[in-house]
């Protein structure tokens, strides 16, 4: 593959592909791929038409679409699969790790896995099965199990050594390596030995005497997303994989760890809209209709809930215009004060940052700013209702509506996150669409509640 331009001068290679697919050139198509990294190849395949991909990924050389399914995301992923040929499909395959290779088992037909493992070494179908028997979403899921270990009471020098003869033979070193996972003669993983230490330092020192037990030990069923935010938080390039004895099973690199973070900012994004994350912006339209038809019809029943409750104060809306002009504020700023409680709790659950001991004063934190915001707002609103329609009492009830709603939408913003938990649903995906319908439904009758008993 020839050498890479910068990044930052690089022309837009989705036009440029587009370009040759529209010549009918397979050379100027070719010469186009070659320039590419198979992950920038996977961005023009998800950002095509279904029939440019197809005509794209036809042209695509074997080697590369291993590591190309390996970029794309779910349906694309699917339909790749789908139109390529078992024997191609293998060939392709092969070329992966055992860990990548576990990254798209899920999606491809079971007699091409059976192929693989068949066709694999004692060695490498070992490694597969040790990946495979751990779900996806766990450290057991994203780790390499061919890690470098050497043990504790051995030389700097013999480690040299060590690391020679294991690039003669397998051709390179593990991708990622910043270090060595020590363990003892049963392997239990003790620390990890740098690779800065075992060149800089006395060739006769002990691994066990300069090594470091700082970098902790992940177990193997930790959550992915756990294990990201260690990462994140201790500035991790590499991390041990232990069995819950402490045995070393393998490592995790952090080329896995920006996966998961990607894959988790990428759920939050489209969960905001009711999607899911890795849907195809090309997908057939019946089936595109089809899911966004499903959270169009949960809001379309708010809406009528919400519209019933008006209609029970119709006779006040007609005596009294100005209800009709003024409620939809009280509805919009208890959703957005709710909005922006329920955003900052889902990321706290996310990153496990709430729990039983904080829920209560981070409760009353929310409380107590939706109540200061809400007797702040509603002097504002109560203020400009009353130079609007020369009407006090009227100022006062819009007032003291905006501030009920306002404090509504913060408790509910922070409860309710933590109820759809429990029950399973995430809080992403279906909180915003309650927490609206909720203020919408508690603004209309506050509001027009109050005004029936007070001006009527």
């Amino acid at each position: 593959m020839k050498s890479k331009a910068d990044p930052e001068q690089q022309p837009d290679y989705l036009e440029l592909l587009q370009q040759a697919l529209e010549s009918g050139s397979a050379q100027l198509l070719a010469d186009r791929l070659e320039e590419l990294h198979p992950a920038q190849i996977a961005d023009v395949l998800e950002a095509l038409p279904r029939d440019w991909r197809r005509a794209l990924w036809r042209q695509v050389d074997g080697p590369s679409k291993g590591q190309i399914l390996l970029e794309v995301h779910g349906e694309v992923r699917e339909q790749l699969i789908g139109v390529t040929d078992d024997r191609e499909l293998i060939a392709a395959l092969e070329t992966l790790q055992p860990d990548e290779l576990a990254d798209l088992d899920a999606d491809v037909p079971a007699s091409v896995i059976d192929a693989l493992v068949e066709g694999m070494s004692v060695r490498r179908r070992n490694r597969y099965e040790a990946i495979r028997s751990y779900p996806d979403d766990t450290a057991g899921g994203l780790m390499d199990v061919d890690a470098a270990s050497v043990r504790g009471d051995v030389s700097l020098r013999a480690v040299l050594r060590y690391l020679r003869q294991f690039r003669a033979r397998e051709g390179a070193l593990p991708e990622h390596m910043n270090g060595l996972m020590v363990v003892d003669r049963e392997n239990t993983y003790l620390g990890m030995l740098g690779l800065g230490d075992v060149v800089s330092l006395d060739p006769e020192a002990r691994v066990k005497d300069v090594m470091s037990d700082v970098v902790p030990a992940i177990p193997v069923l930790m959550p992915a997303s756990r294990v990201a935010r260690l990462f994140e938080n201790q500035d991790l390039i590499s991390a041990p994989v232990v069995s819950e004895t402490g045995k070393l099973l393998g490592r995790i690199t952090i080329d896995d760890v920006v996966d998961v973070m990607r894959g988790e900012a990428e759920h939050e994004v489209m969960s905001r809209a009711g999607l899911a994350g890795q849907t195809d912006m090309f997908a057939p339209v019946w089936s595109n209709a089809g899911r966004r038809a499903i959270w169009l019809g949960v809001n379309l029943t708010n809406a009528f809930i919400a519209a019933w409750v008006i209609g029970l104060f119709e006779g006040s809306i007609e005596k009294i215009v100005a209800l009709a002009v003024l409620m939809p504020v009280v509805a919009s700023m208890g959703g957005v004060a709710g909005n922006q409680t329920l955003t900052l709790v889902t990321r706290g659950i996310a990153l496990e940052q709430i729990g039983r001991g904080n829920i209560f004063h981070l409760l009353l934190r929310e409380a107590a700013s939706g109540l200061l915001n809400g007797l702040f707002w509603a002097v504002v609103v109560a203020g400009v209702a009353i130079l609007w329609f020369g009407d006090a009492r009227l100022g006062l009830v819009f007032g003291f509506a905006l501030m009920l709603n306002l404090l509504m939408g913060v408790v509910g913003g922070t409860l309710l996150p933590l109820f759809l938990q429990r029950l399973g649903i995430d809080p992403a995906l279906a909180g915003s669409v309650v927490l609206t319908a909720t203020t919408d439904i508690v603004g209309f009758a506050a509001f027009l509640g109050l005004a029936t008993l007070v001006l009527l």
